[in-house]
């Protein structure tokens, strides 16, 4: 690799790294416009309040981001680090090895509510709540997982976000989530 590819890989990194703050940053500010958990009995009151429903909407594509950047952040870190990232199960089981998520099952987990988000239109909002409260108690995990990868890519790779826009915000919001990486 020569010296201008590897600054350019090292670069996309530090982008994803600012990417997986902000994103972070956004889910939060969603997240905090609402009383936890949610009930049905609540949104059947409210389902003409456009504002809500586009609250939710923005906690799906908010949370659904979050989890797509920060998968293409581990495997982008993964290759820097010079491990194998033919397959995303390898990734997750370096990570998982790490310390940055605490399991691949429970990886997968989100990656299983954030799918069903994308591709069902549920219209029972006893499920609806249901879904969401599930969003929200994966959330944390996330966190924790943004946290302790942008950690771990600053002490293996001297790797951190492009920008310290978003830095202290990050920080304040991960800090009951991540403790650092192995």
């Amino acid at each position: 690799m020569s010296h201008d590819l590897l600054e350019a890989e090292r670069k996309h990194l530090a982008n994803l790294l600012e990417a997986i703050q902000r994103c972070v940053f956004f889910l939060h500010e969603s997240e905090s416009k609402h009383a936890w958990p949610l009930a049905g009995a609540q949104l059947v009151i409210r389902k003409k309040d456009v504002a809500l429903f586009e609250s939710l909407a923005a906690i799906n594509e908010r949370f659904a981001k979050l989890q797509d950047t920060l998968a293409a952040a581990m495997r982008h870190s993964a290759l820097l680090m010079g491990e194998p990232t033919d397959s995303f199960l390898r990734v997750l089981a370096h990570f998982e090895k790490l310390g940055v998520i605490d399991s691949t099952s429970d990886w997968q987990r989100s990656r299983a509510a954030r799918n069903l988000a994308a591709h069902d239109y549920e219209t029972d909002y006893d499920d609806i709540a249901e879904h969401f409260n599930a969003l929200h108690e994966l959330t944390g995990m996330l966190y924790a997982a943004a946290r302790r990868l942008t950690d771990s890519c600053w002490q293996t790779l001297q790797i951190g976000p492009v920008s310290a826009d978003f830095s202290t915000e990050f920080g304040r919001i991960t800090a009951q989530w991540g403790a650092q990486a192995a």
